[in-house]
């Protein structure tokens, strides 16, 4: 990590598989801060969230079955601090983009194989939003009860990884109830009756999470880097790594720190790198070296350079 802070004219990465429009400041009873909302392409290739999205809540587009919609999808990813949820953008069909997007996250489809899920095999036979909350129906009795072995720790992140993904979707702060035969049920032993919500960031998101640039992105001389972050006084640390050999190096500066997860963006030059496969890593401050805590939260995508 570089001793000097820079700051870029930012510019966007032309071929990078999702676009981001970060939401900003938003408390617990509003919209996933994170999450924009989503947009549909009739060609089927990849769209981007709107540049200009706000905060507020944002319905999704009317159903088209020839239309995509970008969805952000939560998974689960180890953190010095255990478990917690990272997400991804992905292209759903638009018509049922609920649950479809619950089927990327149960099936653990992730594209970035550090991701995986915390749901036994299977998926949901249908989710849909209505009346304020979410309704996602079981296909059988096989998810009322958590599989041996399944803590009631990872049993509750695994709804979460739900709850938080159809939030997102929908752009609602909605609980989430399951059914089966038409009454409300528990899943993986946790009780949905009246609704679940969403758990509190600090205590579920991984502290640091890259949207920009998305997992295999072919890139060209520049790429701008951006994601999510609560890290100390608002610092995130990037590097871009050949192997093991760190070949470049910075801060990015987030929007802000301590109570939730803010915005961060910065721009890359990679240039001056050959041609060839690179990671890059953004993670937390840690001003103790290690000496104090659990250490630095670090998220990592793989790009291909010119």
């Amino acid at each position: 990590m570089t001793a000097t802070r820079w700051t870029r004219t930012l510019s966007l990465t032309a071929t990078a598989a999702v676009t981001l429009a970060v939401l900003a400041g938003c408390g617990d009873d509003e919209p996933t801060a994170q999450d924009p909302a989503p947009t549909e392409s009739s060609s089927g290739g990849t769209s981007s969230p709107s540049p200009t999205a706000s905060a507020e809540p944002s319905a999704t587009s009317t159903p088209d079955s020839g239309k995509q919609t970008t969805v952000p999808a939560y998974f689960v990813g180890d953190t010095p601090q255990g478990a917690r949820l990272y997400r991804e953008f992905r292209q759903v069909p638009a018509d049922d983009a609920l649950t479809a997007a619950a089927r990327l996250v149960t099936t653990g489809d992730a594209l970035d194989p550090d991701y995986r899920t915390l749901f036994p095999g299977g998926e949901l036979a249908s989710v849909e939003y209505a009346d304020g909350r979410f309704v996602a129906t079981l296909a059988d009795d096989g998810w009322r009860d958590a599989p041996s072995g399944m803590s009631k720790q990872d049993a509750e992140l695994a709804v979460q990884q739900l709850v938080h993904t159809l939030q997102g979707v929908q752009q609602e702060r909605a609980p989430l109830e399951v059914v089966l035969d038409g009454s409300p049920t528990t899943l993986l032993g946790v009780d949905t009756a009246g609704g679940v919500t969403n758990a509190d960031q600090l205590s579920t998101l991984a502290l640091v999470n890259v949207t920009s640039p998305a997992e295999g992105a072919r890139t060209g001389d520049t790429i701008t880097a951006s994601g999510v972050a609560s890290s100390f006084e608002a610092t995130v640390p990037w590097e871009v790594r050949r192997g093991d050999e760190v070949v470049l190096d910075g801060f990015a500066t987030a929007e802000g720190w301590m109570d939730r997860l803010y915005p961060w963006e910065v721009e890359v030059d990679l240039s001056g790198l050959e041609p060839g496969e690179y990671t890059f890593v953004a993670r937390t401050d840690d001003p103790s070296g290690g000496a104090e805590g659990n250490g630095p939260t670090e998220d990592t995508k793989t790009i291909n350079v010119g």
